[in-house]
């Protein structure tokens, strides 16, 4: 699409995360609006290191299959751009070649021929060590200074993409867009900044739409329609019966974000200190105005994970009267007990080398904090075990040494044993390996493009 549109720029966002699902009904709406491009963001941090670690995505195949195949019939009706972000929930390279190839089986399947374009931003460990020497690289909180053997810990590293790349690439003809790691705002403020409108506005309006219709009133909807100007956007539900108010839209820049007025993205931050929130006379939609994007020296946020130990868990449940008057004193006991048998079954020199965890879920299993005196009782527990360590063998046969004590270890010592009773059987679960995020920095930049490649799909 090279053709001038005239503003407002009206960006179809079907959902908050490729795979999620994406509703024809909603995509529909948009298209009879006159959406024209379709982006969405499709990965992220939230669940953590191992998708980055592993290339792998948390949705499922036919999910994401499903979700790009309404969006492809979109396109081979209309002619629209289609820009998905963080490709196969992670942005590293086996992630966008993972979607790629789903991509490829859909437009063959619909006999359709895009020009599509791939955006990689993975990089190198030797290259991050380069930019480190160099001193373009600095830690964000809580981090320090990177040291080579944290790089080194890491499978994967990729770098945060801005709009420059995806803007590139819809300079250069491309249909559809597969993009690496890239902040989420950045997939949808691409083409409305490519087709002029404000950046400020631009870039407010990712940042809203970034979850789709979680910015709405009635979230269990899928999209949201953008209209984008030069100093203003509007946001509209693309689910009939839903609307948008100003406070679900405004208070949308705290998502993730841990300042309300001002967002920090490659290149400059979005300032929304003066932005004017207006609910339209359809009752639908919000006109969002004001806000400001302030250029600052380019950096890119870099993301590294790796695998570390390994894990085995049992899942147990307690009713005993005796443990739930005490839990907090039954979790010390017992803790030290399972210590005390894991050390008794290993080897010596794996006595320093492992980690055992009880986590009390009904009792303080999420945060882990002291429980204040007076709490009342639950009804019940969920005991989760977690046995780690430098094999999967060795977190295996802690687990079996500990397994007896989950039988009937009794809070009170002098009284007859209680029972409690295991989720499975076979009670133990081998995890495999710990993924842990292992880079929190940015390193700076002379051009958007420096750590991005771009490929091209001939079909």
């Amino acid at each position: 699409m090279s053709e001038e549109l005239t503003l407002p720029i009206k960006l179809l966002v079907p959902c908050g995360s490729l795979g999620a699902g994406v509703r024809e009904d909603e995509v529909e709406y948009g298209l009879s609006r006159g959406a024209h491009a379709i982006a969405t963001d499709a990965g992220s941090t939230d669940s953590g290191a191992a998708y980055l670690a592993t290339g792998k995505s948390k949705n499922s195949r036919g999910a994401v299959k499903r979700d790009l195949m309404i969006l492809m019939k979109a396109h081979a009706r209309t002619g629209i751009p289609v820009i998905i972000g963080t490709s196969g929930q992670a942005g590293g390279d086996l992630n966008v070649d993972w979607t790629r190839d789903i991509l490829l089986e859909i437009v063959a399947e619909l006999g359709i021929s895009p020009k599509i374009a791939l955006l990689y931003s993975e990089q190198t460990r030797d290259d991050i060590k380069t930019f480190n020497t160099a001193g373009r690289i600095r830690p964000l909180p809580p981090l320090g200074v990177l040291e080579n053997a944290t790089v080194d810990a890491c499978d994967h590293i990729v770098a945060l993409m801005g709009v420059e790349p995806y803007i590139a690439a819809l300079e250069q003809g491309a249909d559809v867009i597969l993009g690496g790691r890239s902040t989420d705002p950045a997939v949808l403020a691409s083409f409305p900044i490519w087709k002029g409108a404000g950046w400020g506005a631009s870039w407010h309006a990712g940042k809203v739409g970034e979850c789709g219709a979680q910015c709405t009133e009635k979230r269990d909807s899928a999209g949201v329609l953008l209209s984008i100007g030069k100093d203003s956007f509007d946001v509209e539900p693309l689910a009939r019966d839903n609307y948008c108010a100003r406070e679900g839209v405004s208070a949308h820049m705290l998502y993730e974000n841990t300042d309300p007025y001002i967002l920090t993205e490659p290149g400059g931050q979005l300032d929304v200190t003066q932005v004017t929130y207006e609910e339209l006379d359809d009752r639908r939609s919000v006109r969002v105005t004001g806000a400001v994007w302030k250029p600052r020296p380019y950096t890119m946020k870099l993301e590294g994970a790796g695998g570390g130990k390994f894990q085995t868990i049992m899942l147990v449940g307690i009713q005993d009267p005796d443990v739930l008057r005490d839990v907090s004193g039954f979790h010390d006991r017992f803790l030290d007990a399972l210590y005390l048998r894991a050390r008794q079954t290993l080897p010596p020199e794996e006595h320093d080398d492992f980690h055992i965890s009880i986590r009390m879920y009904g009792w303080n299993a999420v945060d882990g904090r002291p429980v204040p005196a007076g709490t009342p009782a639950p009804r019940e527990l969920g005991v989760l075990f977690i046995a780690t360590a430098r094999t999967q063998e060795i977190a295996n046969a802690i687990t079996h040494a500990c397994n007896p004590y989950f039988f009937h270890y009794p809070a009170v010592m002098d009284k007859e044993l209680p029972s409690y009773g295991f989720a499975f059987s076979p009670a133990d679960v081998p995890r495999g390996q710990v993924y842990e995020f292992k880079l929190n920095h940015v390193v700076e930049v002379s051009d958007p493009l420096e750590l991005v490649r771009t490929k091209w799909v001939n079909l």
